[in-house]
């Protein structure tokens, strides 16, 4: 079995223990005859394309043989996201019990030197079985949450400033060798509680392990592998004995050892073991990969390099996106524990899984271009380079803070560094961890920005963590025109600052603008094809609370602002048969642009435009000259204003409605459309009338996460999104006051209060899915689908 079987045929028969047989379903011979595909017989994950670019290497499996059995490894290959996803979250059927077992059989020498050691591993947070990994897991949580994590913050920062100190004016380094491998090892040791010992020991100790269980030395090599992997197991124990006599201090094993008394049956001596010699490996060997393989792919990508000097901003979703592009753990394993299906494959009992996370990091059925590194892309941080569901890496926030302090003291010490050309990368071949032995880099010394400016020293961006927020994902955009377009009224068209193409866009899609210290958001209302650059229009508002008077007052052309977005929390329905469109006032910028894709889409639609006067009715020129046909205007001083209970007496079937403008003419729609099919009218919100929690009117509940079994507790003066990340757990985010749905998650039981402005009344109504940001339990417990 494994990587020195003799044949294919043989070997899938071989391999077949759970079904009795053959793995493969015969059903879907290959054109030869044979049950496993050309191109599944020919995988091999030690050499060749997987070690160059394993999720590239794997593009032909994503798009047409998603499952396939390798007979060489006796391992059924999964590469498409949401069937890796679908394994990570069903630990039951998908167990991980396999994920620390040798993946190349060793030979009797080297099994001897293991056993002179008393080599033990068994059972880590990585590969137990429930029901006794989670209480293991709740118990050892603490440590990894956000508030704990904040406090390692300043001696990453101090040693990261450091070991740039020592290399700075040389001109040339090999990043993974002066800082990238040494400081994940020491912030681990840290963390972990053990004693700064010998770090090139430790990393050959780090290596050895890692072929031992994920790679294939060859047979002379076995033995030496071997020595050293049994060296490390007594180490850990030796370290793990002397902590044991004084368990007080700081560090993860010591907060082991002293909740050991309390939970005996949870926290045994073997378990505590294994995790000494497995923490130490996991809590520095991925991150240091990690780290390393973001530098590589930010230098080799210069512009996007460049922009990430000048906008240290976009740090904390660059280490996301560079995680989903190119992430340290390329693969995990599981086995089946039952006869079951992924996709259309059945697969036996006892099948072996190898779930290749990177390459479901780039199925482009989940990212859009997913071979495109977008320090933008929204949904980074979705990636599966973490895993998901109960097994999810716990030290995943240490890991992104050391990356954004890493990336942050390079591009603001060193904006100038650049690869060293035409150097060799090489990697350790093994199926699941990857990246660079040695990254050489250069700068010319005599341009570093400290020597002219000591103060850049002094400057600090935040660090996020956890899942970074949306909000910290814009662009610099450049004003090209104001342009009055009515009274009070300016039409401001913005472009990327260095002429890049834009986003796409769609009818009903907003931006968040940064105006000083204030963010507003404002509906686009040009030509989605045209992608050089965005439309808004502003209205001096008279109770303006400063961002529209920033506009009218400050803005001029050549003036820079931030800008996130696109997003569209306003869609058009594609199937709607008819569409009306009611416009009030500055309301008519989303509308407009629905307008006109019904126009272009030959769809019938009827457009009533309000306002107070002509003179004050933005872009009426191009409303009339465009839809004339279609528009009904109501012009108050003209006597034609709206009588909204008139022109939706009869309800008009197949007829959506779609609404911007002041809130007392979205309430007169609300109070008028009572009559017509539910969820007929459909109106945006850019404001929110949510006002802090008050605790003497909230109540405490608990949330249950399906898919790990956690519970985490809300307080009254808490919400649900901000209990769920103290708690370790990812959610994404924007504007967090239920106006985006950003932060939706499922629900699959217990009764919601729904509190947000995004949700309809038949989807509030199915009570399947709610904001975290705002909306709550109205009972004492609801059951997340995380």
């Amino acid at each position: 079995m494994g990587a020195e079987s003799a044949s294919a045929t043989t070997t899938a028969t071989s391999n077949g223990e759970g079904s009795g047989g053959c793995p493969v379903d015969h059903a879907r011979l290959s054109p030869t005859g044979c049950p496993v595909s050309a191109r599944a017989a020919a995988f091999d994950p030690f050499t060749g394309p997987y070690q160059e670019d394993p999720p590239g290497s794997l593009r032909w499996s994503r798009d047409e043989e998603p499952v396939f059995y390798n007979p060489q490894l006796g391992y059924w290959v999964v590469t498409r996201y949401e069937d890796v996803k679908a394994i990570f979250r069903d630990n039951i059927t998908f167990s991980p019990a396999n994920v620390l077992e040798k993946i190349t059989p060793f030979g009797d020498e080297a099994n001897a030197v293991l056993a002179k050691y008393d080599y033990g591993m068994s059972r880590t947070l990585v590969n137990e079985d429930e029901p006794a990994h989670m209480p293991r897991r709740r118990a050892l949580m603490e440590p990894f949450t956000p508030p704990q994590l904040a406090h390692h913050e300043p001696m990453v920062r101090r040693l990261v400033r450091e070991h740039v100190d020592r290399f700075i004016d040389k001109g040339k380094a090999d990043l993974v060798d002066e800082m990238l491998y040494e400081i994940p090892l020491t912030v681990a040791l840290h963390f972990l509680g053990v004693p700064e010992e010998d770090m090139e020991t430790l990393r050959r100790y780090s290596v050895a392990h890692t072929l031992n269980t994920w790679g294939r030395p060859a047979p002379e090599e076995q033995v030496a592998v071997a020595e050293n992997v049994g060296k490390f197991w007594q180490y850990a124990g030796t370290v793990l004995d002397k902590m044991r006599e004084d368990p007080s201090g700081p560090g993860w094993m010591q907060y082991g050892i002293r909740l050991q008394p309390e939970m005996p049956d949870v926290i045994t001596d073997s378990y505590l073991h294994s995790m000494m010699m497995a923490g130490i490996v996991a809590a520095h060997e991925t991150t240091a990969l990690a780290s390393a393989n973001a530098i590589k792919l930010l230098l080799e990508n210069r512009s996007l390099w460049e922009e990430l000097c000048a906008d240290p901003s976009l740090i904390a979703n660059a280490v996301e996106e560079c995680l989903r592009f190119s992430g340290s753990i390329v693969a995990w394993r599981r086995i089946t524990t039952k006869a079951t299906k992924i996709g259309d494959v059945e697969l036996p009992e006892g099948a072996k899984l190898l779930i290749v996370n990177t390459s479901a990091n780039h199925d482009e059925r989940f990212f859009d271009n997913p071979d495109e590194l977008d320090l933008r892309r929204e949904n980074a941080s979705d990636h599966l380079s973490f895993g998901y569901g109960a097994h999810q890496c716990m030290g995943k926030n240490l890991a992104r803070m050391e990356i954004q302090i890493f990336l942050e003291e390079l591009t603001t010490r060193l904006p100038h560094l650049e690869l060293v050309p035409d150097q060799t990368f090489t990697y350790l071949p093994n199926t699941s961890f990857r990246g660079p032995e040695h990254l050489w880099v250069r700068w010319d010394p005599a341009k570093n920005p400290e020597r002219e400016h000591p103060e850049i020293l002094d400057r600090q961006v935040k660090i996020t963590i956890g899942q970074p927020s949306r909000r910290s994902i814009s662009r610099t955009m450049v004003v090209r025109e104001v342009a009055r377009e009515a009274d009070e009224v300016v039409r401001i068209t913005l472009a990327d600052v260095q002429d890049r193409q834009l986003p796409k866009w769609s009818p009903g899609s907003h931006v968040d603008v940064e105006l000083g210290e204030l963010s507003r958001q404002y509906s686009l209302c040009g030509d989605p094809d045209d992608r050089s650059c965005y439309q808004i229009a502003v209205l001096k508002d008279r109770e303006s609370r400063g961002g529209s008077r920033y506009v009218h007052e400050r803005l001029a052309v050549g003036d820079t602002l931030r800008v996130r977005g696109p997003r569209n929390h306003f869609k058009l329905d594609p199937d709607a048969r008819r569409y009306l469109f009611i416009a009030g006032g500055i309301g008519i910028t989303p509308i407009l642009a629905m307008a006109d894709h019904a126009r272009r889409q030959g769809k019938d639609y009827e457009l009533h435009y309000c306002g107070s006067t002509r003179a004050a009715m933005a872009l009426l020129d191009r409303v009339t000259r465009d839809h004339g046909d279609a528009l009904v205007l109501h012009v108050s001083d003209e006597g034609t204003r709206l009588d909204v209970e008139s022109l939706l007496t009869e309800p008009r079937e197949g007829t959506q409605i779609y609404s911007c403008g002041p809130q007392r003419l979205l309430d007169a729609l609300a109070e008028a459309t009572g009559h017509w099919p539910e969820d007929s009218l459909h109106v945006e919100h850019f404001s929110s009338d949510l006002g802090e929690l008050d605790p003497e009117k909230e109540h405490a509940f608990d949330l249950r996460l399906a898919d790990s079994g956690i519970t985490v507790t809300v307080a009254p003066d808490q919400t649900v999104l901000a209990a769920l990340r103290a708690a370790n757990i990812d959610i994404p985010s924007d504007c967090e006051e239920g106006l985006c749905g950003s932060c939706e998650v499922g629900v699959t039981e217990g009764e919601i209060d729904h509190r947000d402005k995004v949700l309809t009344k038949a989807e509030r109504a199915i009570n399947n899915k709610m904001m975290t940001c705002c909306s709550r339990a109205c009972g004492d417990r609801l059951t997340l689908a995380l």
